[in-house]
């Protein structure tokens, strides 16, 4: 059996992969490592989810989980999953639990933790808790009785507590605005078009209906023509695109045109830099961020740091370098000073926010942040396991990087989460690419069984 726990909690087909039974183990697996082995006496963790159908059976079998170790679990309902983060240090809550299986498809579903500090678990301690399934129990998970079972509690309402502080996230009236927020059926459906109401703003919403059959259908961030067809029809300045469970947000400018994370990054980070506001002058980005952000943040004095792909992996490097900004090209922006995660409704309020100071549109903006061509390809596989060790596919990545040479990069790997083989080839030259590019994923999908040629 390999590692349960991917790149973001574990994943899978709910009720198939991800099931009952797996839910109430990770519940008393999860209750007992960040609560009981602490000594914690009447531990709490609260619990939230997004909008999507299976998410109410999951979460009945995680709280029997939980309570079944003694630990009381306090439901949230539908929260977006940095409003868990959030709420973890204001109800000091011992941990906290979020059901989503955030971009991905209807009928997947997900569980991810988070420790006391609001921050997502690190690779040892999910280990720890995966050691403690039937599969690999080292000890005995204690099973209290009578009085000693744990309680479930549930919260009204709390997500007001993460829109009120949201609107303290900014220091500008959004009044005289008009902004289109897609919330993609999800977890920000009632959240993020409150918050820019409060601010100001006019708001004009899209798929912000509790539709758990709809999350992420044709819509949200990874979908966002609906949105930039919107932005034009409205006449409004911008818009955002959040994720089923908002821990990401495109945005789309004045004249229709997407603005993916690197151009969020990008357009914060040297506002706060002006500012100086900015911790060395510096963020953090992955592997597959842009050279064009890279260069055009070190063109303005700014430093970079590169990070293998993954949240995660950017917020250590934040944490350990001591920076306020970083995130991924795919909207998942994390601004440490307000959030311990990824915060698709705080990264656009901080976008508003640099558009606002700089009194300029969208489109003019964008233009500090220029963006080399960038194609990203997934090949779609039946087993993802060992493909590095194909000396075929290792071969002609080889020889496609030494055709571009020092003016193109090639990253190629498998997706955490989905049965996908991902292939980057980034240059100043277009045509090249394209043929680099399907050379590539034509081995791939030769040499992998189920692949298939997206070119």
């Amino acid at each position: 059996m390999g590692r349960l726990f991917g790149t973001d909690g574990v994943r899978g087909v709910a009720n198939q992969e991800l099931t009952p039974e797996l839910a109430f183990q990770l519940g008393r697996a999860g209750a007992h490592v960040l609560v009981n082995k602490k000594g914690t006496a009447g531990g709490r963790i609260i619990v939230g989810r997004d909008t999507r159908v299976s998410g109410e059976m999951l979460e009945a079998a995680l709280v029997a989980g939980i309570t079944s170790t003694g630990v009381r679990a306090e439901l949230l309902g539908i929260v977006p999953t940095p409003g868990i983060a959030y709420l973890i240090r204001k109800l000091r809550a011992d941990a906290g639990v979020m059901i989503s299986a955030s971009h991905n498809p209807v009928a997947d579903n997900g569980i991810k933790f988070f420790d006391a500090a609001g921050y997502k678990l690190t690779d040892e301690v999910e280990d720890e808790i995966e050691s403690y399934l039937p599969t690999g129990e080292p000890g005995r998970v204690a099973r209290p009785v009578g009085l000693e079972v744990g309680r479930v509690f549930h919260r009204e309402k709390t997500e007001n507590d993460y829109i009120k502080y949201l609107t303290t996230t900014t220091g500008l009236s959004f009044a005289g605005t008009k902004v289109v927020l897609d919330c993609a059926c999800g977890a920000t459906y009632r959240v993020a078009p409150q918050v820019f109401a409060e601010l100001g703003a006019t708001v004009i919403p899209l798929h912000n209906q509790a539709d758990g059959s709809r999350i992420n259908v044709h819509c949200g961030s990874t979908y966002p023509q609906v949105l930039q067809e919107e932005v034009v029809r409205q006449g409004a300045q911008v818009g955002f695109a959040y994720d089923g469970d908002g821990d990401r947000v495109i945005a789309v400018d004045e004249k229709g045109e997407v603005v993916d994370g690197d151009g969020i990054i990008g357009i914060c980070g040297l506002q706060l830099m002006a500012e100086d506001r900015l911790p060395h002058n510096a963020i953090a980005v992955t592997v597959y961020s842009n050279l064009g952000l890279i260069e055009a943040f070190q063109e303005a004095g700014g430093k970079v740091v590169v990070t293998e792909n993954g949240d995660r992996k950017v917020l250590a490097a934040m944490r350990e370098k001591g920076l306020a900004l970083g995130g991924e090209q795919s909207g998942h922006i994390i601004f440490l000073e307000h959030n311990s995660t990824g915060d698709g409704i705080l990264s656009s309020l901080q976008l508003m926010t640099a558009l606002l100071k700089a009194q300029q549109p969208l489109s003019e903006l964008k233009k500090k942040i220029r963006k080399f061509p960038q194609l990203l390809e997934n090949v779609r596989v039946a087993e993802k396991e060992g493909w590095e060790d194909n000396q075929r596919i290792k071969a002609v990545i080889t020889k496609c990087q030494q055709q571009l040479g020092t003016h193109g990069r090639i990253f190629v790997r498998a997706s955490g989460t989905e049965p996908l083989i991902r292939v980057m080839v980034e240059g100043p030259d277009l045509e090249v690419l394209q043929r680099i590019g399907k050379e590539i994923v034509q081995v791939i999908a030769e040499e992998l069984p189920s692949g298939e040629v997206p070119f």
